[in-house]
């Protein structure tokens, strides 16, 4: 609850301003009682109207504020709250996305999402009603504590010894609730994830007629988490009972002994009244807490996996400071050797040594698997080498400012993501300072995207739909190489980026590697298995079993009659993938 009071920021000054109205409610709210007993004793005394009249006017106007500060500290609460749950979303999912790229890959996106926003949500929800029960029950139970001890101390040992049979099944019952809520949380993150996955590949399922097996997959989480709700209603149940029952066997232990108070004459008949209603609204209020504090441990059981999430320390070193006014765009692999962390003893790459030059345009190929993509992604610094290092300009990748380096090395794959936004926000995704559209349309007209998104009754400000559904994979590719080079980048990566591309896109992007007056700036690696298209590079490096076996021009492998010349020499000619 502490760590929770933390993501209230500087509201926090307004929690003891509700604590102050709360008090101050509670107060005005026990004149009823109060002056309930003294009514009592004046009719039976007889007392004068005057001063019954006088006493309930008194009473009403305590009463009538009580009212309007509850109204004041609920508004205040709620929307305090409120801010405080938009904070707490927004920085779990910052720390989400601070993490290595490897927790994306052990994680599932469902499970993420479910963390992110269903726990922080139900959580916030939770906290918003049951801790503002629990808070103001808790108030008023001190208050009417108090009140109760002026009344009648002896009546109010009897009810304080009483306080562990109300106390101490309802605790034990509530950590079984607590358990059974986080078993609960974790089964609809599963069931969650099945349907997620499953929708976001809905053709390969039709394609091979899977249909009721999926269903059956997704009921059988169902019907788990069905079983768990069972238990987790019990638990509840059982919690209300005990409660209850405890509860009414006090107010029976309190009226018998009351009344032998009142026939000895210690206390009057008022006085008793005024106790019996405090003890009422007391018992009430133990009740209340006692119901409330077990969801309020459910919520603590959300905010667990939320707070792991938060204090997750990423698995990856921190962005460094450097951000060179001067960078060349010059990059070296030294030794470099790779594993993924989830297959350290499967080697992907292994003593990786060659350089990228500033206006020079090199190509990786090789065959499928050969580490072509992971060379791509070091360069990215999207994971860390086993071994070895990856230098721009002389100095090690991580040392670079986050988003400095990913402004001067930019990437476009086979696959690229689009975001569900309009073309130009796509293209000018990431940077920091909004381009004009000038320069948006000059990237477009570049990677040869401009020619169709011109066309579109919206042009640029057309939604490409999510994840670029509504357009085609050479689109994709084209929109991706915008967004690319809109950054004019030092170095440029090009990971098959081409493949899906037509003659005349592809004739595009050959002139723009080889031909653009921009080529001088940057260095460019170039991945692809269209090997028509690399016979211009300056350097053809032939990547195999993570390890480069050849390396030189298109001239000098095709006299050497190695690995790359009978990749060019195989069926389907040199522009033909393997």
């Amino acid at each position: 609850m502490s760590r929770l009071l933390v993501f209230l920021g500087p509201e926090k000054s307004h929690v003891q301003f509700i604590l102050a109205l709360v008090f101050l409610s509670c107060f005005g709210e026990m004149a009823i009682p109060f002056f309930t007993g003294r009514l009592t004793d004046w009719i039976v005394q007889d007392e004068t109207a005057a001063a019954f009249t006088q006493n309930v006017t008194l009473m009403s106007v305590l009463t009538i504020a009580s009212a309007v500060l509850e109204f004041a500290a609920d508004g205040i609460y709620n929307s305090t709250m409120g801010r405080m749950h938009s904070h707490l979303q927004g920085e779990v999912f910052q720390a989400v996305l601070r993490q290595e790229t490897e927790f994306f890959q052990k994680n599932q996106t469902g499970e993420i999402t479910s963390r992110v926003t269903d726990d922080t949500s139900t959580m916030s929800e939770s906290l918003s009603s049951d801790l503002s029960l629990l808070l103001w029950y808790l108030i008023r139970g001190l208050c009417l504590l108090g009140l109760m001890l002026w009344a009648s101390p002896s009546l109010t040992m009897i009810t304080l010894v009483a306080l562990p049979l109300l106390f101490l099944l309802p605790e034990k019952m509530g950590k079984w609730y607590k358990v059974l809520a986080e078993q609960v949380q974790e089964s609809l993150a599963k069931s969650s994830q099945v349907a997620i996955e499953v929708l976001s590949a809905m053709p390969t399922v039709r394609s091979f007629a899977n249909e009721e097996g999926e269903a059956q997959k997704f009921r059988q989480k169902l019907h788990e988490m069905m079983v768990l709700n069972r238990k987790e209603a019990l638990a509840y149940a059982v919690n209300l009972w005990t409660s209850s029952l405890s509860g009414m066997l006090l107010k029976v232990g309190i009226l018998y002994f009351g009344g032998q108070l009142v026939t000895s004459g210690s206390v009057s008949s008022g006085r008793l009244v005024t106790f019996i209603l405090y003890q009422i609204q007391f018992t009430i209020a133990v009740e209340v807490l006692l119901s409330s504090y077990p969801r309020v441990q459910k919520a603590v059981g959300f905010s667990e996996k939320i707070f792991e999430y938060l204090d997750r320390v990423p698995n990856c070193p921190k962005s460094g400071s450097l951000a060179s006014l001067t960078l060349r765009g010059s990059v070296q692999f030294q030794d470099v050797s790779f594993a993924y962390p989830n297959r350290p003893d499967v080697p992907v790459l292994q003593g990786l040594t060659f350089t990228l030059r500033p206006g020079e345009v090199t190509a990786l190929v090789g065959p499928n698997g050969s580490g072509k993509s992971t060379v791509a992604a070091l360069l990215q610094n999207l994971y860390q080498p086993t071994e070895g290092q990856v230098l721009l300009d002389g100095e090690p990748l991580p040392k670079y400012e986050h988003r400095y380096l990913h402004r001067q090395v930019a990437a476009v794959g086979q696959e690229p993501l689009l975001f569900g936004r309009s073309f130009k926000e796509n293209i000018a995704y990431g940077l920091v300072q909004e381009p004009t559209m000038e320069e948006i349309t000059a990237a477009a007209v570049e990677s040869g995207a401009h020619g169709f998104i011109s066309e579109l009754p919206e042009g640029y400000d057309t939604e490409v739909g999510e994840a670029g559904s509504q357009l085609s994979g050479g689109q994709r590719q084209a929109v991706a190489l915008a967004r690319a080079l809109i950054r004019k980048p030092r170095v440029l990566i090009l990971d098959d980026a081409t493949s899906a591309l037509d003659a005349n896109s592809q004739s595009l992007v050959e002139r723009l590697l080889y031909e653009s007056p921009e080529r001088g700036s940057r260095s460019v690696l170039f991945i692809t298995q269209r090997l028509s298209s690399v016979e211009q590079a300056d350097h053809i490096l032939f990547l195999e079993g993570g390890t480069i076996i050849e390396a030189g021009t298109h001239q000098q492998l095709m006299t050497n009659e190695g690995r790359y010349w009978a990749m060019v020499q195989a069926p389907g000619g040199p522009g033909a993938p393997e």
